[in-house]
């Protein structure tokens, strides 16, 4: 707890100090692209990592928080400090509808039917023309008034100090529910259903909460991301996006709060390292997978967990071991 409290003020605080030291903008471009992956990492983590239940479908809140913000800012005329709100509010009542119809399945009857929502979603979006301008997507989302004057750099520097807000918020949000009876009913869920439902835990009770967290969170991410890049199409709806946070949580390691935000650096990273070779990327991608599925199954963050628990362990077992001399000494003398 300690720990992951310690390694997320780390990160916020150096986050916090880099527009202050970086005039790039395209650095501060791959610096807010950390921040949204950090942000929907954070909300797939909590229904994979502390639920145990693997989406497919997860970029499906993602779209409908683009969608909201990017329609309600069109044509409704409202700013962007209302509409990623509501994107995220929006956003949880589609998760609150999804998960009382996915959250009642388990194993790969969840995976197949979130990815068909997803998908069905998308389709809708594709089709939706009067509402959502269907293939040709919604362009020219506004940006906040007081970007409207203001210098290119300025403008990533306000858009990377918002995002970061978002990223305090969700992290904030989780590390709430992880370290609450509810987050801990749901670890419970995870490591044992059964176990779980025999001393009262309700199963679906828990996990619906964390789906709803996750859903709002990935549906602020979807609003930010609709203002950042003032276009939305349904693009966000791809598989692209899910293999992206799919990787992200298990490179860093599911069902820890730090594991999203070292997973969200190193990806995005290496994805801006590898854009080159477009191709090449995805096969480097699944070779990466496949190795942090056979050498490190809990990830980079699980493994350092691991291997603190192992050098705490041995340490009080030698201090145990110390004491006991100690006392077998004392006594000799004693006698």
């Amino acid at each position: 707890m300690k720990f992951e409290r310690n390694g997320i003020f780390a990160f916020l605080a150096i986050a916090a100090v880099l527009p202050l030291l970086v005039s790039d903008q395209y650095l501060l471009h791959i610096g807010i692209l950390i921040l949204f992956y950090a942000v929907l990492a954070t909300s797939l983590n909590l229904v994979v990592g502390y639920v145990g239940e693997f989406s497919l479908g997860h970029t499906a809140f993602l779209g409908i928080g683009a969608y909201t913000a990017a329609i309600l800012s069109m044509k409704a005329g409202l700013p962007m400090w209302a509409t990623v709100p509501l994107a995220g509010l929006i956003s949880a009542i589609f998760g609150t509808l999804i998960g009382a119809i996915t959250l009642r399945l388990q194993g790969p009857f969840f995976v197949i039917v979130t990815l068909a929502f997803a998908e069905v979603l998308r389709l809708i979006a594709n089709n939706w023309i009067w509402l959502t301008n269907g293939p040709m997507g919604i362009a020219g989302v506004p940006q906040p008034g007081m970007l409207a004057d203001a210098s290119n750099l300025f403008g990533k520097q306000v858009y990377f100090y918002i995002a970061l807000a978002i990223t305090a918020f969700a992290l904030y949000v989780a590390y709430r529910f992880v370290y609450s009876n509810a987050g801990r009913a749901a670890v419970a869920v995870r490591e044992n259903r059964f176990v779980a439902q025999s001393i009262g835990i309700h199963p679906f009770t828990y996990a619906m909460r964390a789906f709803v967290l996750g859903s709002m969170l990935a549906g602020l991410a979807g609003g930010f991301y609709a203002h950042y890049i003032s276009f939305v199409g349904t693009d966000v709806f791809a598989f692209s996006f899910m293999a992206t946070m799919i990787i992200i949580v298990l490179v860093g390691g599911k069902g820890t709060l730090v594991g999203p935000l070292v997973g969200a650096i190193l990806i995005t990273l290496l994805e801006e390292y590898l854009r080159e070779v477009k191709e090449l990327r995805l096969s480097i991608f699944g070779l990466i997978v496949m190795a942090i599925v056979l050498f490190l199954p809990r990830g980079l963050m699980g493994f350092l967990a691991a291997r603190r628990e192992h050098h705490t362990g041995q340490t009080d077992a030698a201090a145990t071991g110390s004491e006991t001399q100690a006392g077998s000494l004392i006594q000799e003398r004693t006698a």
